[in-house]
This record gives C-alpha cells, structure tokens and sequence, in this order.
C-alpha cells in the first residue's frame, strides 16, 4: 500500500485586522462589566469599517463606569460610535437566573500531543509565524501554514506596510530558528504580499465583525467547530464556558490517557444546566465525560471565568 500524503494548513491574523479589532472591542466592553459586577450579563457585537464602529447586543449589569467611547477610540482611534445596548431579554433571563445554560449549542474540546501547547501543528505555526512579524510591523496582517506530513511546505503571509522583499526575509528567518517549523526539504515556497505591498489596512481597508475568525479562535480548520463565537459574551453563555471547558477535559484527558488525540463534544439546551451530551473521544475511542461540573456556574468556579482577562484572549486564539 503506497505512503499517504499528509497536507495540513491553518491561518493566523494579527490583532490590528478588522475582525480581530472587533472581537476586542466586544471583549474589553466585557471586561470594563466584569470590573464593577462579577455576575454582569453580557453579549456585545461590533461591526466596523471605512470610520464608523457599530455596538449593540445586550447588557445587564450593575456596572455604571463602562465607557464605550473610550474602548473604542483606544482600540479603534478616532471613529463615529453608533450604539445600540439593551437589557438581556426577560424571557431568557428566567432560563439562566436558575443556573441554566445561556443558549443551546454544542462545544467542541480538542488536543494533540503534537506540539508543546497541546495545539494543532499548522495552527501553532501560523500563529508563531503571526506573533513573530507582529513584532516587526504591528498592523493588520494574516499568514498561513502548509505542512506535508509535519514539514513546512508553503508559507503565506500579507502585513501592511511590510516591504516584499524583508517580508519574505523575516520568513525566512522565523522558519530557520523556529524549532516547530521542520523543513529537511530546500523547497519551501513563500508567498510574501502575494498580492503586492499594501499600507492600507484595518478598519480603513476592509470590514470587521465578531466572531467571524471562528477557527483561528479555536483550532484551526482540521477540528470541527460547535459554531458559537467567544468574544463580547460573559461566561454565562455556553458558547465561551462550555468551549474552555471542553478544552480543558482534552488536555486532562490526553495526559492521563497518554493519548495522541482527545475530541471532546459538549451540547447544551436554553435554560437547562446539565449538558444534554458529554462524548470524549481518546485516540478513536468513545467514552462520556466523567468527573466535572458541567453546568454553567460549575464551569465559571471551575475556569475562574468571573474575572476581567477577556481581552488578550481575542487576540491570538483562546487556547
């Protein structure tokens, strides 16, 4: 039977593209109720572009020092605000004052024991390789990773106000002291600005929205996504607790397992506390989740999910 090649890719943003702006707009918004009111409940969404940052969602909270305004002039400069706050309904306030799940959805876990952080191979790459060149030119950018069988093979990468030519040096670089990014091969192609050198970016280029880079904030797109977005939620909403929760049972899972690759898979209904599925799947094998506090409030003592730190986690991915 003949070898079977193995193409892997992730992609990576830098906290300046719009997307990324977006997600920390909703989550530093987050973080400002969080101060005041521990149990605020929060769900903020932003959309920007071309000068204008729109922020509705839903809020209720005891906090009365949150300046939207300026959230988003330190993360957005100087933009009109159009804003749009109201309540958390009623209706589904009853489901959640019990302890019951802020919506329905399903949370997907994951970890692999190829890399330090428990993290997909090409995920981790395109993100150190983000992480790296974010130090040089810290604007908007995105780059991405291909491996064959666990070797780099194509690297992409487009930052603004990057110059060709020491773009692809600095790839280079990276690649060459980056212990992750083995390549035994001469032929690792580079796309550097593959569609020419830019200086416009951000807000000023393109249109952002949260939660729209939902396989950067997870995995990478070799693990499947429940689909819910993370950022401008508090913790009583399944979508974020449940995801870091998930996380958390496939890392324990994997060490004590000594395990390759743990999938694990949460599911939840409006208004009930206990998750209506707990699958974790260790190396191909199914089992139920065992051991946790799996309800809303069991997850946020669990994880700690009461505090101010949202903000840095829309920057690079949550895990």
């Amino acid at each position: 039977m003949s070898k079977v090649t193995i193409f892997r890719t992730a992609e990576s943003v830098s906290p300046k593209h719009p997307d990324k702006l977006c997600d920390q707009i909703s989550d530093a918004i987050l973080d400002a109720h969080l101060r005041e009111d521990p149990f605020a409940r929060v769900a903020v969404d932003v959309a920007g572009g071309h000068g204008t940052i729109f922020v509705t969602g839903e809020v209720s909270s005891q906090a009365v020092n949150v300046d939207i305004a300026a959230i988003v002039k330190r993360l957005a400069g100087d933009v009109e605000l159009v804003e749009r706050i109201s309540a958390q309904s009623p209706e589904i306030a009853q489901g959640v004052d019990t302890g019951g799940a802020g919506d329905q959805g399903i949370m997907v876990g994951y970890a692999t024991n190829e890399t330090p952080e428990l993290l997909p191979l090409e995920y981790v790459l395109a993100r150190k390789l983000n992480q790296y060149l974010y130090k040089i030119w810290p604007f908007d950018g995105k780059t991405q990773v291909t491996t064959i069988d666990g070797e780099v093979s194509v690297v992409v990468a487009s930052f603004q106000h990057a110059p060709h030519d020491t773009l692809k040096q600095e790839i280079i670089n990276w690649v060459a002291q980056e212990p992750l990014a083995v390549a035994t091969s001469n032929a690792i192609t580079i796309h550097a600005n593959p569609a020419g050198d830019w200086d416009i970016g951000g807000f000023d280029a393109d249109a952002g929205l949260t939660g729209r880079k939902l396989a950067v904030d997870n995995y990478g797109p070799r693990v499947p996504l429940g689909g819910g977005a993370f950022s401008g939620k508090d913790a009583s909403k399944v979508d974020r607790s449940g995801a870091y929760i998930a996380r958390k049972i496939a890392v324990d899972y994997l060490k004590a397992r000594s395990a390759k690759e743990v999938f694990v898979y949460l599911a939840y209904a409006i208004g009930y506390p206990e998750p209506v599925e707990t699958t974790v799947i260790i190396d191909g094998v199914q089992e139920r989740v065992v051991g946790y506090n799996l309800t809303p409030n069991g997850i946020i003592e669990t994880l700690n999910l009461r505090q101010p730190n949202f903000e840095a986690s829309a920057q690079y991915g949550h895990y």
